[in-house]
């Protein structure tokens, strides 16, 4: 799917994100293109490590997200060859931790150990592979990082001049601001009362002449 656009403004529990744009509705997806997932995935951890040696725990949707896709890959998708085309587990969608643990699987702790490790190995190769990648476009991870910082959002069309020419010759024409929420409207203050005098609490019969 092509590059939409990528953004380091925060919306919801997002610190920023990469957008893609599918060019026509898909419903199937290739190996290898579930294998590039894995790297893109990857990125964002990768990147930590290399530019500053140390990680957070910022990339915790990658990794959710990345042992999700392995894990169907192996049990669900026959895309393992060490497992085969065998379907492993019942595949639902547990809302709670003890549910998951209580039912019941279909095959041995050696198969379960099995289907472990190749869901790793399939997240370390994704993992080797973008730290390769990273390292060896280092300066552009920078380019693109510097242009994040000054313009907030940039298009697919930005990406692509950084990836070609090392830097960015066409920038937005001004920072994208983020959505800030509306200020609630200041109170209006009530209409005041007309004040009253003394004379309008007397009767009529003793009001001054001309009342």
């Amino acid at each position: 799917e092509p590059l939409h656009k990528v953004t380091i403004i925060p919306r919801g529990p997002s610190l920023g994100s990469t957008m893609w744009l599918p060019e026509e509705d898909k419903f199937t997806n290739r190996k290898n293109e579930l294998l590039d997932q894995l790297v893109v995935t990857m990125g964002g951890r990768v990147a930590e490590e290399v530019v500053f040696g140390d990680v957070t725990n910022g990339a915790s949707g990658d990794i959710r997200q990345a042992t999700h896709m392995a894990r169907k890959m192996v049990c669900e998708w026959g895309m393992s060859d060490e497992l085969g085309m065998i379907e492993y587990g019942d595949h639902q969608e547990h809302l709670f931790l003890a549910r998951e643990l209580s039912s019941p699987r279909n095959y041995s702790e050696a198969t379960a150990q099995k289907i472990d490790a190749e869901v790793k190995r399939l997240i370390d190769t994704a993992y080797a592979k973008a730290t390769d990648l990273i390292v060896s476009h280092r300066d552009k991870l920078n380019a693109i990082a510097k242009g994040l910082l000054e313009y907030e959002t940039l298009d697919a069309g930005h990406i692509r001049e950084i990836m070609e020419f090392g830097e960015l010759r066409n920038p937005p024409s001004s920072p994208t601001p983020p959505d800030l929420p509306e200020e609630p409207a200041a109170p209006v203050a009530p209409p005041a009362k007309p004040s009253r005098t003394s004379e309008d609490d007397l009767p009529g019969d003793l009001a001054p002449a001309g009342a």
